[in-house]
């Protein structure tokens, strides 16, 4: 079973910066389209970001430009660099797996919470 960590969420003040990592067990990275998703209270969960098997990204214009998405195959990690963090960045973020093949199950971790300081 595969299985998704997130660490690096907390505490940020408006402008800051907060790098989100996500660890998966077994070798799978190499196999699967990586991304980071976000839900806000009371709002549905929204694409962050993706990176393909061939290091493609796709953002969500929110947070084009800010936002980095990058995976590391021979650590089985993938990480989200977030820069100049907004308000409306409050959520709780999680790293998601997307199967190579039609059928196959998609991964959540459970998720790592991002908020701001008074």
């Amino acid at each position: 079973q595969v299985q998704l960590v997130e660490s690096g969420g907390g505490l940020v003040q408006p402008g800051g910066s907060l790098r989100l990592s996500c660890a998966a067990s077994g070798s799978i990275l190499p196999l699967y389209v990586m991304g980071w998703y976000r839900q806000a209270p009371g709002k549905q969960r929204e694409l962050v970001a993706t990176i393909s098997t061939g290091d493609s990204t796709n953002y969500a214009d929110s947070v084009k430009g800010r936002f980095t998405i990058s995976r590391d195959n021979a650590k089985n990690t993938v990480d989200l660099q977030m820069n100049s963090l907004k308000p409306e960045d409050t959520a709780v973020y999680y790293c998601n797996a997307k199967p190579p093949l039609f059928g196959m199950n998609t991964y959540w971790g459970q998720g790592t919470q991002v908020t701001f300081s008074s």
